[in-house]
């Protein structure tokens, strides 16, 4: 389950590719913040279902708009909470 570049642009409502490496990086850290706050490792990852996978692309691209919005002045601490809320229902206990 990865979101692309172009599925991310189209969130973001991005239509230059000006900004395509940084969107790609952001990507990248918004899929490893979501699998930490959700606390699935790269095997559960992998092995989800469809509606647990569904959850888990809406909070990438939030995080990504979110990253990609506030670039200088980012609240990771919010952000982390506002993640928290979105995956509570597939968050695990612990890894």
């Amino acid at each position: 389950m990865e979101v692309t570049l172009e599925e991310a642009k189209t969130y973001l409502r991005v239509s230059f590719s000006d900004e395509d490496e940084l969107i790609q990086n952001l990507i990248t850290s918004a899929t490893a913040t979501v699998q930490d706050i959700a606390r699935y490792s790269d095997e559960e990852w992998e092995a989800s279902e469809e509606k647990i996978l569904i959850r888990m692309r809406i909070a990438i691209l939030y995080t990504v708009a979110y990253l990609y919005e506030h670039r200088e002045g980012a609240d990771h601490n919010q952000l982390n909470l506002t993640l928290r809320a979105l995956l509570f229902g597939i968050r695990k206990e612990g890894f």
